[in-house]
């Protein structure tokens, strides 16, 4: 399939009313996109724009792309509309099989075959997604990270009915969009980094869950301890400097047999009312009085802060 020269898209369809889609769109307008957003229900269109408000303060902070506007976006609540002059489509619809499936259906009748649709689906595969959908072959996974306007990682991988050049056709659109892609070797739940967080979130469960540490103690530990390093070294580097000249050959001899230690618990805990009331409560102290509109922006000028560190850095 010939599909549209990356450096030649210049109107993206963002699809999708929530913190994600209006994440994505705002994203697209900061690189010098035009963006046309699809609403399932008038009644999005205030959170909407607020999502996207919210995301451009922070994208004016770290600097956007030269003519860019919040007037280059466009919000229709007809999907033909929206699609109907694309060069691109990053889909953020519910979670759920059904929506997506039927969604995808109408999507490949009604677009043009050369037009790439990206889905940024947390935990379903594309090739359950694409099942209904008349021209699958375009159709590929491309899982951001939340939230979408700041972190530059996006997940690619087709489904069965994909075609392996629209992954790379992805890979390509996403770097020249400002991302950092990064193309799976194959399909599997729940991608990498999202694997990688919920085996984080199943110890930390286990740990509130047996008495042994509440959220404040969690969070403190990650924000002080592994957190910071991770933002210059991810995990496997991290082990690799930290033994020295001998690097991860070290590590894995010194300490591989510590892997057999029962100190983690793979196994998600039981999600009891108990446990549930401890996360809940824990993270409510946390928060105290604060407003989660104030927390998310305090979240985004803090991750502003290091984007623009590590560019500096760079």
């Amino acid at each position: 399939m010939a599909y549209i020269d990356p450096n030649a898209v210049r109107t993206v369809t963002s699809i999708g009313g929530g913190p994600i889609g209006g994440g994505w769109a705002a994203h697209f307008l900061a690189r010098g996109y035009d963006v046309v957003a699809y609403l399932h229900d008038q009644n999005e269109e205030e959170s909407y724009r607020s999502i996207v408000d919210t995301a451009w303060k922070s994208l004016t902070d770290l600097g956007v792309a030269e003519g860019t506007s919040l007037e280059r976006l466009t919000l229709t609540f007809n999907l033909k509309n929206a699609v109907k002059d694309t060069d691109f489509i990053q889909e953020s619809a519910p979670e759920r099989l059904e929506i997506k499936q039927a969604l995808y259906k109408e999507l490949g009748d009604i677009v043009p075959a050369h037009v790439v649709i990206g889905s940024s689906t947390s935990g379903l595969t594309m090739s359950d997604i694409q099942a209904k959908c008349s021209t699958p072959k375009r159709c590929i996974i491309a899982h951001p990270f939340n939230p979408p306007y700041l972190l530059p990682l996006v997940e690619l991988v087709g489904g069965k009915l994909s075609d392996p050049s629209a992954v790379t056709w992805a890979e390509d659109f996403y770097t020249l969009a400002g991302k950092s892609p990064l193309v799976m070797k194959k399909e599997i739940p729940g991608f990498v980094a999202t694997r990688l967080q919920e085996a984080l979130w199943r110890e930390a469960l286990h740990m509130v869950a047996n008495g042994e540490a509440t959220p404040a103690d969690i969070d403190n530990a990650l924000m002080n301890g592994p957190a910071p390093r991770m933002v210059a070294q991810g995990q496997c580097m991290a082990f690799h400097v930290a033994c020295g000249e001998g690097g991860m050959a070290t590590n894995l001899d010194q300490f591989g047999p510590a892997l057999k230690l029962p100190w983690t618990r793979l196994e998600a805990p039981e999600l009891t009312q108990e446990l549930r009331d401890r996360m809940v409560d824990g993270c409510n102290d946390m928060a105290g009085q604060e407003r989660f509109e104030d927390m998310a922006a305090r979240r985004d000028r803090q991750i502003v802060a290091v984007l623009r560190a590590l560019r500096d850095t760079n």
